[in-house]
């Protein structure tokens, strides 16, 4: 089989995802064209231009599947190169651009929006990374057009796309090595980017709050950052210096290393489709506490989760730091990882030849 991979905007899940399917799914001789996570305006709407002009003789090949990000226009790609409209096609969505918050520099983008749509309608086969994902674009693609001056009637084609999509998470690479864990259970650990979105206000406001009632914790905030870093990083750097182990983004061996000796992970997120972070953490024993909302019913039993506010996350901290005993076991990952998927994947692309 044939298969050419495409990520127009290879991000850190994307890359993940990408590298762990070609290496975990047989029989298949992959091509790939990825582009750098970086301009993002530009990059998901014309990135069929890049690909055009630099990548011509590699996309005019005969393929028997393609495989392709939610950031790539495949519908145009198909357009201009009618072998790959030829192939049958398969979009990946590790997220959507109708779920992203109302507010913040982050603004969903009406053509960033339209390049999903059309890549869904596009693909022979559409595959989302949790069914919150895939419910809420297929909820938000519906309000979109709503807004169209034409009245699109869409409700139809869409509930049709949402019933034969598919569910498949980006599984988690198999733990390659059992080291010796030094946990702390009173560690709390921050591993998401350093973004809006995140909601990093409520997770330090409640640290500030457990600080000022005297309980003992300490802090290890690492995670990935870019240019324009939430002011409240630096303010909670000051206001909790005491409490700091670890602060800023880490080489991959001793990011590693701060997952063993973490002891709970959390997350205050208004948006997420899956979580990769929290997962990994998970994998390595640290206890996952989430807020009851987005893709987290689906993937975290009731015991990991609170009611998304920082009164519920402030009780659950409280009392698993200062009362150990009543911290609930370790979340068992397996489900999560490649061995639990990877039937599933083969015939993903196994079925996408034979249909």
């Amino acid at each position: 089989m044939r298969a050419l991979l495409l990520s127009a905007y290879d991000a850190v899940s994307h890359r993940y995802w990408a590298d762990s399917v070609m290496q975990h799914v047989d029989g298949v001789a992959w091509t790939q064209l990825r582009l750098p996570a970086r301009h993002f305006s530009w990059r998901i709407r014309g990135n069929p231009l890049t690909w055009l002009w630099k990548e011509h003789e590699t996309l005019s090949q005969q393929y028997d599947v393609v495989l392709a990000t939610s950031m790539v226009d495949l519908a145009t790609l198909a357009g201009l190169f009618p072998s790959l409209g030829q192939a049958r096609k398969i979009v990946y969505f590790h997220e959507n651009q109708f779920a992203y918050p109302a507010s913040g520099e982050q603004r969903p983008q009406v053509e960033a929006q339209m390049v999903n749509l059309y890549a869904a309608l596009a693909a022979d086969t559409v595959v989302f990374n949790t069914a919150y994902n895939r419910d809420s674009f297929v909820d938000g693609a519906r309000a979109f057009l709503k807004k169209m001056p034409e009245n699109v009637p869409a409700v139809k084609p869409l509930e049709a796309l949402r019933k034969r999509a598919k569910v498949l998470p980006v599984p988690i690479m198999p733990l390659e090595d059992e080291r010796q864990q030094q946990r702390n259970p009173q560690r709390i650990l921050w591993n998401h980017r350093w973004e809006y979105d995140k909601n990093p206000e409520d997770f330090f406001a409640v640290l500030y709050e457990l600080s000022d009632q005297g309980v003992v914790f300490e802090l290890a905030v690492v995670g990935q950052h870019f240019r324009h870093v939430p002011p409240i990083f630096a303010e909670a750097k000051q206001r909790l210096a005491r409490h700091i182990v670890t602060w800023g983004p880490q080489p991959q061996e001793r990011y590693q290393t701060e997952l063993d000796k973490a002891g709970i992970v959390v997350s205050t997120t208004w948006h997420e489709f899956q979580g990769l972070a929290i997962m990994e953490a998970a994998q390595r024993g640290v206890l996952p506490l989430v807020p009851d909302r987005l893709c987290f019913p689906e993937l975290y039993p009731d015991v990991y989760r609170y009611d998304g506010t920082r009164r519920g996350l402030y009780d659950h901290l409280n009392r698993w730091l200062t009362t150990p005993s009543a911290q609930p076991p370790p979340l068992n990952s397996a489900d999560w990882e490649w061995s639990a998927w990877r039937v599933a994947y083969s015939a993903l692309l196994a079925d996408a030849v034979v249909n």
